[in-house]
């Protein structure tokens, strides 16, 4: 890769990190609710979100770095690579589990899986959980994700609480 590219590929990346900050204290600001005592309180999962994708951003900012310093065959070049395919691989699958929960008609969820093991957790916006609604948001983790039950979290939250 030429060094035009990576250059151009480096602002583009910086340009990113800068887009969501402001998405990020946009979103912040625009989220806060006064509820009747007067306490300021933002959405948990709007927030939840907004530290997400600014973290991961970082992290992809970062790996790109690495990338674009090192030789393509280089070991530091390989684990790089692979930790962005899997940032990717597990925003998507986040992504994709919480629009099946939301489509089995809760008001918003988010799924967080770890980098590092196998656990999955889910924070769904409600006051609480039925034993049918962990059943199917665990028949929604396992089939569609093929995440094992026992690493699965499930928490009810109330997001205007």
């Amino acid at each position: 890769m030429s060094r035009t590219k990576k250059i151009i590929i480096m602002s583009g990346l910086v340009l990113l990190l800068a887009v969501t900050a402001v998405f990020n204290f946009v979103l912040a600001g625009a989220t806060e609710n006064i509820d009747g005592d007067g306490v300021t309180t933002a959405n948990y999962f709007a927030t939840y979100r907004t530290e997400r994708v600014t973290k991961r951003n970082e992290e992809l900012l970062q790996l790109d770095a690495i990338l674009a310093s090192a030789e393509a065959e280089s070991t530091a070049y390989t684990e790089a690579m692979a930790m962005k395919l899997k940032i990717v691989e597990i925003m998507e699958k986040e992504l994709l589990l919480e629009t099946y929960i939301k489509a089995q008609g809760y008001d918003d969820a988010v799924v967080s899986i770890g980098m590092d093991s196998d656990n999955v957790n889910v924070f769904v916006d409600a006051n609480e959980l039925k034993y049918e609604d962990f059943l199917s948001i665990y028949t929604v983790l396992t089939e569609e994700a093929g995440c094992n039950p026992a690493n699965v979290n499930i928490m009810p939250i109330n997001s205007e609480s």
